[in-house]
């Protein structure tokens, strides 16, 4: 064998480190206020933590930034490999749930990192999260390695190497008021323009409060549901939503009957073109949240999407007619 051939079998890895610089930092940033999606990712394939020898654990991950990060964060003084799979920029849970952190990926990684010739023992270290879409008996007949589930948050992997045992509270996962709050800011950057859109056109259309309607629908889809989540009635996010909605247009409502000298009929129009397309945005954007929550499951959502996509649409058309038709009526009485 000659020296160039020697060389193109070793195995190859990069070197990182459990410090996060500015510039990762500004990547997370960037990442949750949804700048460049599919942008924020690291090289698939080893990398090696510190000073790993062959008796080093191997950990497994994602390449989103966010996830790769939080992981070689949680590791500050263990040495160590990362084998990053190739997710398409998506963390472990969502690619999971869509078959891209999966048996084949990580089979596939396993040997192209030729890991048998890098680490003497057969075991890597899978989040829990990543469970859905990985076979441990497959991985174990097809690459040699015994796949050993971790705990569900990278912060709990320091622990959890000293027995190699997930404790109850590592297993279980969590969605507390910090998870939920970091959701707040990419669903607001995405929904911001066409918030502003809708409000400056209802602010000639109709007048200064059915634009701030508008704006109130928007931030309690994005802002207050994931805030108020857990305390929200029903299980759907669908009828949770309706109700948030209902909520917020309450006080639109009260002014609209209460401020009004028209006709009984024509307040309860005027309240009507409120409440049903304000509950309607704000359903609609509450099911965003249905793939960020351990609340959820993937056939759970088709259900309540085929049922209350429908009612959503019907309530918002509505309400659109209505609040058209009150701009007639309003331009034709002067």
């Amino acid at each position: 064998m000659s020296a160039t051939e020697v060389i193109a079998t070793q195995p190859r890895f990069r070197q990182t480190t459990s410090e996060l610089t500015w510039f990762d930092r500004w990547d997370h940033i960037l990442a949750r206020l949804g700048f460049k999606r599919n942008g924020h990712r690291v090289e698939t394939g080893l990398y090696a933590l510190g000073n790993p020898t062959a008796d080093s654990p191997v950990f497994v991950t994602a390449n989103y930034t966010l996830s790769f990060d939080a992981l070689r964060s949680s590791l500050a003084g263990v040495d160590g490999y990362i084998l990053v799979l190739d997710t398409r920029g998506i963390n472990v849970w969502c690619a999971a749930g869509e078959g891209t952190f999966c048996t084949y990926e990580l089979v596939e990684r396993i040997n192209e990192a030729k890991l048998h010739d890098v680490v003497n023992h057969r075991v890597v270290i899978v989040p829990q999260l990543g469970a859905p879409s990985v076979s441990a008996y497959e991985v174990e007949r097809r690459s040699g390695f015994k796949v050993e589930f971790g705990p569900v948050r990278a912060q709990d992997l320091p622990e959890y190497l000293k027995t190699h045992q997930a404790t109850p509270e590592m297993r279980r996962v969590r969605f507390d008021l910090g998870d939920r709050l970091v959701l707040i800011p990419i669903e607001l950057v995405h929904t911001l323009l066409p918030m502003l859109l809708a409000a400056v056109v209802l602010f000639f259309l109709s007048g200064l409060r059915y634009a701030l309607a508008a704006v109130a629908a928007v931030l309690a889809g994005v802002v207050l549901f994931p805030i108020l989540l857990p305390f929200l009635p029903t299980r759907a996010f669908s009828t949770k939503g309706f109700i948030l909605g209902g909520i917020v247009a309450l006080p639109f409502v009260v002014a609209s009957w209460s401020q009004s000298d028209a006709a009984w009929w024509l307040r309860a129009l005027e309240a009507l073109s409120y409440l049903l397309p304000m509950s309607a945005v704000t359903a609609f954007l509450a099911l965003n949240f249905t793939g960020s929550t351990p609340f959820t499951s993937k056939t759970g959502v088709k259900r309540e999407i085929l049922a209350y996509i429908p009612v959503m649409a019907g309530m918002f058309g509505g309400g659109v007619v209505l609040i058209l038709a009150l701009a007639v009526i309003r331009f034709l009485r002067g």
